[in-house]
């Protein structure tokens, strides 16, 4: 890769301070983040960097330094971005991850006891992108008795996206988040739809999301927006804890400054999950989330029992899961057919 000359370095900081300064969502911890690269610049720390890589390493830390917003960055990309000022790179990778991921749904699956598993990942893609393969898949586990929305690798995602989803999981138009915009002084309010696409899987059967560390921004706010409605279980770990929405501006080919311009207010807590996480109502290694997840539907789906043949089914399956291995009770050789 070709190496970063002074004068391009200098450019490339100074363009992400004024950013900063004009865009974060916190002005004044705007301005000690661009007095720090003001001071590192002239120090020389940039200049020792060489390479983009480097460089966008070196600008990340002394960004975060003040609060640590994990969505403030300057993002080396090692494809050639496009040189679209405003979230070109981000339009990029979504498209490519989005072709990598069916969609944004790499894993639908019927567990035992009529419980349905739905994995989101990498991001909650905007609507336009895969919002025919999402509506296929909420289609797909609306009947499930029990669901387990698995999160764990979800790193960010749409509110819109957010709240289309959340649409098949309650049964009425609810308030699920408000964002703050600092260059329009402005809010604007999140509510899932009154008639989402296909059959729901609705407000009253249970639901458990699965989360961890290395869950992420939009992934947070679906799991955040179903716990503050006290709609789901959160099952896992402490997620990563990045609340405030960004915009991404290319500064170079391979970098990206992306600045948050808003923040999360969330009409139950009247807060959001900037730098603490969601904090899950089951503590429990990732690893086994869906495990532990599991086997708590599944009391959930044997104490609710079921009106239907195929609940009745699923239930009977629950309770003999729930009963654990037993003897072998296959009919003796003379009562085989």
């Amino acid at each position: 890769m070709t190496q970063l000359q002074p004068a391009e370095i200098t450019g490339i900081v100074t363009e992400v301070s004024r950013l900063t300064t004009e865009l974060y969502v916190f002005p004044e911890v705007a301005e000690r983040i661009a007095g720090g690269l003001g001071e590192a610049l002239a120090r020389g720390r940039y200049h020792r960097a060489g390479d983009a890589e480097t460089l966008g390493r070196l600008v990340t830390e002394d960004l975060q330094a003040v609060n640590g917003d994990g969505h403030l960055r300057l993002k080396f990309h090692p494809r050639a971005i496009p040189a679209e000022k405003e979230d070109g790179a981000l339009l990029a990778e979504l498209t490519r991850a989005a072709d990598l991921s069916l969609g944004g749904v790499p894993r639908i699956e019927r567990l035992e006891g009529g419980v349905a598993l739905l994995k989101l990942a990498p991001i909650l893609f905007p609507l336009d992108m895969t919002g025919a393969s999402l509506d296929a898949a909420l289609t797909l586990v609306a009947p499930a008795e029990a669901l387990l929305l698995d999160l764990r690798e979800c790193v960010g995602g749409h509110p819109y996206t957010t709240a289309h989803i959340c649409g098949h999981l309650f049964d009425e138009p609810t308030h699920l988040n408000t964002l703050y915009d600092r260059e329009e002084d402005s809010e604007q309010q999140f509510w899932s739809p009154a008639l989402p696409p296909g059959p729901r899987f609705g407000g009253s059967k249970p639901l458990y999301v699965l989360i961890g560390r290395a869950t992420f921004s939009g992934g947070e706010e679906l799991a955040y927006n179903l716990q503050q409605r006290g709609r789901a279980v959160v099952i896992g770990e402490t997620s990563g804890g990045g609340a405030n929405p960004r915009r991404g501006f290319t500064v170079h080919p391979h970098l990206e400054a992306t600045i948050p311009t808003a923040r999360a207010i969330n009409p139950v807590s009247g807060g959001n999950w900037e730098g603490t996480g969601v904090v899950p109502d089951t503590e429990t290694d990732p690893a086994v989330a869906h495990e532990v997840a599991h086997r708590a539907a599944l009391v959930e789906v044997a104490r609710l029992g079921g009106d239907t043949p195929s609940a009745s089914a699923s239930v009977e399956e629950a309770r003999r899961v729930l009963d654990g291995p037993t003897e072998d009770r296959s009919p003796s050789p003379e009562g085989r057919l």
